[in-house]
């Protein structure tokens, strides 16, 4: 295993990035404690033509500033108040794409992950969606603009490789906003993982 260089997430096809991610270590390590899964779940966002990405057609506030860097950041934002959704900055400055991360497989910090879900056992409920996903690691906004090759975030190869055939491709959730967009085939899921949101 290694740690996933920034030039990684700099490559220009967004879609091919989070298919390519499933199968990858999501890693934390807040205020010293280490916390990680495996990636099970991902949306692609591109920032020009698709209606469903916050940045679309070069749509730029405070928020969403952290989207025109250069790949490799975090961007952490806020839904309905309540949770934290954890992106990927992809592709090379002014692009503005990202991959949402979904859902991941506890593997290491299962009790830390419970603990700050307020959870007895470990189930799907504890990292399946994204926001319990960012809850179960730890990932605040504070860790908004957060570069991926440090020691707080980041991502690891993990071998065997998914194959294609072990990823199921379907349309993302949520963006009925976003009209003929929200038909995309940009939501990959590893097929017979539990941890997987629900519908």
């Amino acid at each position: 295993m290694s740690k996933l260089p920034l030039k990684y997430y700099q490559q220009d096809d967004v879609v091919f990035l989070a298919k390519d991610l499933i199968g990858k270590k999501l890693c934390t390590c807040i205020d010293g404690v280490f916390s990680a899964g495996i990636v099970t779940e991902t949306e692609a966002y591109r920032g020009w033509g698709d209606k469903a990405c916050h940045a679309h057609a070069g749509r730029r506030t405070p928020r969403t500033d952290i989207m025109y860097q250069r790949g490799g950041v975090a961007y952490v934002y806020l839904c309905y108040g309540i949770h934290h959704l954890f992106n990927i900055i992809t592709n090379l400055e002014e692009k503005a794409d990202a991959v949402l991360i979904r859902a991941i497989e506890p593997t290491h910090g299962k009790e830390i992950m419970l603990q700050r879900r307020k959870l007895q056992e470990v189930s799907p409920r504890l990292s399946s969606g994204p926001g319990n996903m960012s809850k179960a690691l730890g990932i605040q906004h504070i860790h908004y603009g957060e570069k991926l090759d440090g020691e707080m975030i980041w991502l690891e190869t993990m071998t065997p490789k998914v194959p294609d055939e072990n990823i199921t491709v379907t349309t993302r959730i949520g963006i009925d906003y976003a009209g003929d967009d929200a038909h995309l085939p940009w939501r990959f899921y590893k097929n017979n993982s539990r941890f997987v949101s629900k519908l």
